[in-house]
């Protein structure tokens, strides 16, 4: 058995697992921002026994732990790099933390790149050789798999497509076609006072900071054109960004996922094939798969799994499996 932990921002997620794609148990909970990185060090070291005794196991029961982490991650000292949304995690040895608190194996990866692995192992890019996996949330993050592995450069990542300078103004991908960034959009034409044409967005006008990109997707599927405006951008800048992957990498599976994507078909993943179809580089064409993620909020948990299941083989002697 595994434990998988998904660290993020916002997010706290503990799981157990045999690595065959199914959670035997599975404990969610809130990041409180306050408490910084050592309040979320508490919750692990507090939840993990609870979690082990609901589903009548000991420690002793588990071969390896996986982390996912909402941040980059140094694969030599397998420490976390630093959070954007949490203080305390800079250059943080947290499998060694992780090691000297149950005596297991610990393995650490970037949440992208994990959930990228869990896709590919047991969701949407299952039997694919090549699967580029991309979240659309919050922020937006980017996992290369090659054969089952994750590709992670020379050890601090790699297909970081949020960091994507997408203009001369140096804007990112992130910045334009994230959750954050397309709220952030909207925001700032209601302040310019570019959304006057919208009955929907005036309503927003004395609390900008109240409008959230739920909101506003919701306002374009009700036909709002100046919302309609801001997700078709945020679309193209995504686009483009795809199309410079198939260009470098042509994998034969995108997928997507995150809460962004969780818009759907018909008003996300169809003009985002679209506008992929209309740039992408032409010999290229309709070779790559453009598909949504499979596997939910439990995606990185799998992938810690998954990630610990690797390890854990790799690491074994020889003649020990």
């Amino acid at each position: 058995m595994y434990l998988g932990i998904e660290i993020g921002g916002t997010k706290l997620q503990v799981g157990l697992g045999a690595g065959d794609g199914q959670l035997v148990q599975l404990w969610r909970g809130n990041v409180n921002p306050a408490l910084g990185a050592e309040g979320i060090r508490r919750e692990i070291a507090e939840v993990i026994p609870k979690l082990l005794e609901s589903a009548h196991k000991s420690i002793g029961d588990i071969q390896g732990i996986g982390i996912g982490f909402g941040g980059p991650v140094d694969d030599t000292t397998r420490s976390t790099i630093v959070s954007h949304q949490i203080a305390g995690w800079e250059r943080f040895p947290i499998a060694q933390w992780c090691e000297q608190l149950f005596s297991v194996p610990v393995v650490v990866g970037n949440d992208a790149d994990v959930a990228g692995l869990a896709e590919a192992r047991y969701g949407a890019g299952r039997g694919c050789s090549t699967v580029f996996y991309i979240t659309v949330g919050s922020g937006i993050g980017g996992g290369l798999i090659l054969n089952g592995q994750i590709h992670r450069g020379t050890g601090r990542g790699a297909a970081e497509i949020g960091h994507l300078r997408m203009n001369a103004q140096g804007d990112t991908l992130e910045a334009l076609a994230s959750g954050w960034g397309i709220a952030q959009r909207a925001r700032q034409q209601i302040r310019s006072g570019e959304a006057l044409e919208s009955a929907w967005a005036t309503q927003f006008a004395t609390l900008p900071d109240s409008l959230t990109t739920e909101l506003l997707a919701q306002a374009m599927m009700q036909g709002d054109r100046w919302a309609q405006r801001i997700f078709q951008s945020a679309i193209q800048a995504l686009a483009e960004a795809i199309c410079h992957v198939i260009a470098l990498i042509c994998p034969e599976k995108i997928i997507l996922g995150g809460g962004v994507s969780l818009i759907g078909e018909e008003y996300f993943f169809r003009p985002l094939r679209e506008e992929v179809a209309t740039r992408v580089f032409r010999p290229f064409a309709g070779l790559t798969q453009i598909v949504p993620a499979q596997l939910g909020e439990t995606v990185v948990v799998h992938g810690a799994i998954a990630l610990a299941d690797g390890y854990e083989k790799k690491m074994a002697p020889p003649g020990h499996l």
